[in-house]
């Protein structure tokens, strides 16, 4: 799988050019699911209005609307309910996922119920995420960033990559993600760390981290 691990989505023309590039051919020509989830952990997202306009390309960070052949909803809330049969074949066939923000615990406690979180490793697809969704690729998000917790606790996620993001750095409607807050957040993670603004996303194939961004980060090391 390759990851395109955004802050605020397919915000400009670099990140746009490198998702066709990832893709191998046109966004006209390729066919997305897109995962929700993630908003229905958060209080500002879901559910209701926001995750409905995710869902249909009408918010206001340009994922689901790009002019995909066609755009399918993968609910992972409702896949233990059903046969795996039903819907594993859909995502290995899928060109893209598109994978919400919203709260990062919450969907990576999804991921692992439904059964995507053992499938992704094997896909030959591109995974997009925006916010929490490109979180939850990482190991651990860090306590600034705890809303929903699971069960035992903690801030672990999935560990595909192997760095952590704090993204919407400098969001004129989150106030408190300035450079400082990142530093202070960064000092406390294990490994390394990228803030990113939503002009700003990581790329990863193969475990090979590019850096595409119009806008400002920054890569933490420990």
């Amino acid at each position: 799988m390759k990851f395109l691990l955004t802050s605020g989505g397919i915000k400009n023309k670099s990140i746009h050019d490198e998702l066709i590039d990832m893709l191998g051919k046109p966004i006209a020509d390729s066919n997305a699911l897109c995962i929700p989830t993630a908003m229905y952990g958060h209080p500002w997202v879901g559910p209701g209005v926001k995750a409905w306009q995710f869902i249909s390309g009408k918010e206001e960070s340009p994922m689901v609307d790009l002019g995909w052949k066609s755009v399918g909803v993968l609910e992972l809330t409702a896949l233990p309910s059903i046969d795996e049969n039903r819907w594993i074949p859909l995502v290995q066939e899928i060109d893209v996922l598109l994978v919400s923000g919203g709260d990062a615990l919450y969907l990576c406690h999804w991921m692992r119920q439904s059964g995507l979180a053992d499938l992704l490793p094997s896909l030959n697809s591109v995974y997009v995420g925006m916010s929490a969704g490109s979180m939850v690729m990482t190991p651990n998000i860090g306590e600034y960033f705890v809303g929903w917790t699971p069960l035992g606790g903690g801030d672990e996620t999935l560990g595909l990559v192997d760095f952590s993001i704090f993204p919407h750095l400098n969001h004129e409607m989150l106030p408190g993600n300035t450079m400082a807050a990142a530093e202070r957040w960064a000092s406390k993670m294990q490994g390394p760390a990228y803030a990113i603004d939503d002009q700003t996303a990581i790329k990863v194939i193969e475990g090979e981290v590019e850096v595409v961004s119009e806008g400002h980060w920054k890569l933490f090391t420990p």
